[in-house]
C-alpha cells in the first residue's frame, strides 16, 4: 500500500485565506532599495516636452497613459512595452500608469498615477504576480520614481476620485477611464502630440544615434553567422534571433520585427517569419534595428550576398536601388517638402524599369497620378519618421507630415527598393526571385542632413567588402 501524505485528497488552501501563512510571510525581508532604471537625461527632456505641450494647450487638463501588456494567451502576456507619446512626456516605463497635466493659471501641474508596488506586508506581496515583488523582484516605488522623474506621484486608485472637467485624453487613455476621469479623447491633444514629436531635440537625437551605432554593431553580429547559418541549416530564423539578442543586449530590444530574407523571400516586403534557409549563392535581406534603453528605435537595411559576391542580376538591380537611394538622400535638407524625395527616388526607379523593358508604358505615364505601373515592383513607401516609433507619428495628419517642409531636427529614414517576386511572369526569369533594399536613418540639419547610418557601405563594391571581411571574421 502506497503511503499518503496526510492532507491528501484536500484542497488546496488560498494562501491570502490562511493566518499563519501570511503572518509568517509578513516578516523576515531585508529592506531593498530600488531606484527607477532611467537614461540619463532622460527626466529632464520629459520635463521640457511637458513644457512644451502646455505652452500649445493651455487651460485644459491633459491625460496621457502607458498601457498594459497585451495577452499573450491564457494568462500570458506579451513583454511590456509603454505607449509612445506617454514616454515622449514621462519617461518612465511604468506599467498601468496615467500621466495628469492638471491645468492652471500660467501653465499645468503634472501627476503621474501608477499602481504601487506590494511589498513584505502586504497581502499582494506573494498573491498578485503584476506587482507583487514575491512575483517581479524588488521594484521602484511611488516615492522613487517622483525623486527620480521631478514630479509629484500618486497611487493608481487616486484616479478615482479625480474629475478633470473637460479635460483633453490622448489616443492612449482608454474610454472607460475618459470616461471616469470626465475628459474626452481629443484629436487636438493627439495633433499636437505628433507636431512636438516629429522635430527631435538635442537628447533625443543623441538616444538615435545611439541606436543606430548599435544597430550598424548588429549587422556586423549578423554578418559573422551567416557561415554557420547555411552550414548548419539554421537558417533564417538564425540570423534574426542573433540580431534579437544583439538588440536587447545592447539596448531594450528590437524596435520592430527583424526582417532577415533569403534569396526569394527578400521580395516579401514583411518577412518576419524568417523560417526558411540561407541560401549560399543568394543575397539577403536584412531589415534591423536595435531600440535604445530610452525606447528611441534605429530602422537600417541592407541587402548582403551570403557569398560575400553579388551575382550579375542582384548587383544591377543594387545599382539601381542604390542609385534612387543616393538621389533621394539629395533630397532630405531643410526648406524642401518632406514627399520630395519620395518623388526624385521614385522617378529614378521608373526611368530604370523603362529601359530593361519592364513597364508597358513610357516613364510619364508611369509616374503620373493615373499610372503608377512602376509601383508593381515597389508597392511601399520608401520613408518615413523614425523615433520613439519606427513609423514615428504615423497617425499625423498630412498638412504636418507628408505635405510639410522638412526643418532642422527632423530624423527620418530613405529606403527606396525593388521586389522582383519569384512567381512574377512579368519579369524575366534572372530577376525573379530577387529583392533588394537600401535603407538609411538621417537627421535634417541647418545646411542639409546627415546619415547617421553612414558606417554601413551603400554600394555594391562597399557593401561586397564589407560582406567579405565580416564572413571572414
Amino acid at each position: 500500500m502506497t503511503n499518503r501524505p496526510p492532507y491528501a485528497g484536500t484542497r488546496n488552501p488560498r494562501l491570502a485565506h490562511v493566518p499563519a501563512f501570511r503572518e509568517f510571510i509578513a516578516s523576515g525581508w531585508e529592506d531593498v532599495a530600488v531606484r527607477p532604471d532611467l537614461v540619463p537625461g532622460a527626466a529632464e527632456a520629459a520635463a521640457e516636452h511637458r513644457r512644451r505641450l502646455s505652452e500649445r494647450l493651455p487651460g485644459k487638463s491633459l491625460v496621457l497613459c502607458s498601457g498594459v501588456a497585451p495577452t499573450r494567451n491564457d494568462d500570458c502576456s506579451y513583454a511590456f512595452r509603454p505607449n509612445s507619446d506617454f514616454v515622449w512626456a514621462a519617461a518612465g516605463h511604468i506599467e498601468d500608469a496615467t500621466l495628469v497635466l492638471q491645468a492652471r493659471a500660467g501653465g499645468h501641474d503634472a501627476v503621474l498615477y501608477m499602481p504601487p508596488p506590494f511589498r513584505p506586508g502586504d497581502d499582494g506581496f506573494f498573491s498578485n504576480a503584476l506587482y507583487g515583488e514575491l512575483w517581479v523582484g524588488a521594484t521602484a516605488g511611488l516615492s522613487e520614481w517622483s525623486e527620480a522623474l521631478g514630479i509629484e506621484v500618486r497611487p493608481r486608485a487616486e484616479l478615482d476620485s479625480l474629475d478633470l472637467h473637460g479635460g483633453l485624453a490622448a489616443a492612449s487613455v482608454t474610454p472607460e477611464l475618459a470616461a471616469a476621469l470626465g475628459a474626452q479623447h481629443s484629436a487636438e491633444l493627439d495633433r499636437a502630440l505628433s507636431q512636438l514629436r516629429i522635430v527631435k531635440d538635442a537628447w533625443e537625437i543623441s538616444q538615435l544615434r545611439q541606436a543606430v551605432d548599435a544597430t550598424v554593431e548588429g549587422f556586423a553580429a549578423v554578418m559573422r553567422e551567416v557561415p554557420r547559418a547555411v552550414r548548419d541549416g539554421l537558417g533564417e530564423r538564425w540570423l534574426q534571433g542573433t540580431f534579437d539578442r544583439h538588440a536587447r543586449t545592447h539596448g531594450n530590444g528590437v524596435g520592430y520585427s527583424t526582417i532577415v530574407g533569403s534569396g526569394a523571400h527578400a521580395p516579401i516586403l514583411h518577412w518576419v517569419r524568417c523560417d526558411g534557409p540561407i541560401h549560399p549563392d543568394a543575397a539577403i535581406l536584412l531589415d534591423m534595428g536595435v531600440e535604445a534603453h530610452s525606447l528611441y528605435t534605429a530602422d537600417v537595411t541592407r541587402t548582403v550576398p551570403a557569398s560575400g559576391r553579388f551575382t550579375e542580376a542582384e548587383r544591377a538591380v543594387h545599382d539601381l536601388v542604390e542609385k534612387a537611394h543616393r538621389v533621394g538622400m539629395s533630397h532630405v535638407r531643410p526648406g524642401t517638402q518632406y514627399l520630395d524625395f519620395h518623388f526624385a527616388a521614385m522617378e529614378v526607379i521608373a526611368q530604370g524599369l523603362h529601359e530593361w523593358g519592364l513597364l508597358p508604358v513610357s516613364v510619364d505615364e508611369a509616374l503620373s497620378p493615373e499610372g503608377q505601373h512602376h509601383r508593381r515592383y515597389l508597392a511601399c513607401g520608401i520613408g518615413h519618421h523614425l523615433g520613439l516609433d519606427v513609423h514615428d507619428c504615423s497617425h499625423a495628419q498630412y498638412e504636418d507630415y507628408m505635405a510639410a517642409d522638412l526643418v532642422p531636427g527632423v530624423v527620418m529614414t530613405v529606403e527606396p527598393g525593388l521586389y522582383f517576386h519569384a512567381n512574377d511572369l512579368t519579369l524575366p526569369p534572372e530577376l525573379r526571385g530577387i529583392g533588394v533594399r537600401l535603407e538609411d536613418d538621417l537627421l535634417v540639419t541647418e545646411s542639409g542632413a546627415e546619415v547617421l547610418s553612414a558606417a554601413l557601405p551603400i554600394d555594391a563594391d562597399g557593401v561586397e567588402e564589407w560582406a567579405q571581411r565580416h564572413l571572414a571574421g
